[in-house]
């Protein structure tokens, strides 16, 4: 019988952590184990303090690291080598699964040898925006895909896409292609999707498993999001160079502005507007990263930690340390 673990990734956990844990282990079909991969010990003791994550269904084990240590790729690979099931499901702790079918959903693709994942499909929160609604919708949109080496003229670089918000992992060819990089700051589910679909695998969009997960993000955290994007698609020219992005760019933009229209909210577009502007503005700085100087970038992050791994803190300017902790984003 093939097992399946669950691997959720936390970092400040709220009392909607306690939900999702009951979520994953009423599911239709029975988890072996969920591993939670936790920054910074104290918020989560805390959490905990006095409570229980339950006794029945599957035992929930808790490994802590510190902010420094946390980096996208090479967390996931520590939580990966303390399972051994058959199938691994990435998590975030900000994605709450929608009915009891998620895991069910998320296992049917893999009724195909080639598919090496398959993600979920992201619905919005009930306080999503007007704007957050339609990414949602124009990302994860209803009906199922396979994405495979055929499809790159076609798709372009959604052939690669893949989101670890909600993933699923073949684990005997996760562990043939060697897991993530191991120093990520951005994408490392979409790096690894790249290198499955050029070893003749494919990656399954299953619209049938969904989770509740969305942001209503400023501007600022556009900007930064978007510049990790940057540093992300400049470091891995082998994926992102010979695709292009900017057509799907285009048509969100286009798309949300029809949109908003329809929906007798036009009085937003200029909001969306700037806020692609932030999005392109920190992407094209990111892109260009080597050109900038640490204190820049270090401003321009939202994953201080990553870089803490390139530099020696000591040649950075005092005046940017100010915040370390308070702001660094950790997930």
């Amino acid at each position: 019988m093939q097992t399946i673990d669950v691997a959720i990734l936390t970092y400040k956990p709220d009392k909607s952590f306690f939900r999702q844990i009951d979520l994953l282990k009423s599911q239709s079909v029975k988890l072996n184990r969920i591993i939670i991969m936790n920054t910074e010990e104290k918020y989560i003791t805390n959490l905990l303090f006095g409570k229980s994550l339950g006794k029945s269904g599957c035992p929930v084990d808790i490994y802590n690291l510190s902010q420094k240590e946390f980096n996208h790729g090479r967390t996931r690979n520590a939580a990966a080598g303390r399972s051994d099931a058959d199938f691994l499901i990435f998590m975030t702790q900000d994605a709450m699964p929608e009915d009891e079918y998620l895991v069910e959903n998320l296992l049917r693709p893999f009724e195909d040898e080639k598919v090496a994942v398959s993600y979920a499909r992201q619905l919005p929160a009930a306080n999503a925006g007007p704007i957050e609604r339609f990414n949602r919708q124009f990302n994860y949109p209803d009906g199922d895909r396979v994405q495979s080496y055929s499809d790159i003229p076609t798709l372009g670089i959604k052939t690669y896409f893949c989101s670890d918000v909600c993933a699923c992992y073949r684990m005997s060819y996760f562990r043939e292609l060697g897991g993530f990089i191991d120093n990520a700051i951005f994408n490392e589910d979409m790096i690894y999707a790249h290198k499955a679909i050029f070893e003749d695998y494919s990656i399954y969009y299953a619209s049938g498993a969904r989770v509740i997960h969305s942001h209503n993000y400023s501007m600022k955290q556009q900007f930064k999001r978007n510049f990790d994007l940057g540093v992300s698609q400049a470091d891995h020219p082998e994926v992102f160079a010979g695709v292009s992005s900017e057509n799907e760019g285009k048509k969100l933009v286009s798309g949300c502005i029809e949109y908003l229209s329809a929906e007798k909210k036009s009085y937003l577009v200029p909001k969306f507007i700037a806020h692609c502007g932030a999005r392109y503005i920190g992407y094209k700085l990111g892109f260009n990263y080597k050109k900038l100087s640490k204190k820049i970038i270090w401003r321009c992050t939202s994953n201080r930690a990553y870089w803490r791994h390139h530099w020696d803190m000591t040649n950075i300017p005092a005046d940017v340390h100010a915040g370390y902790g308070k702001n660094a984003e950790g997930l």
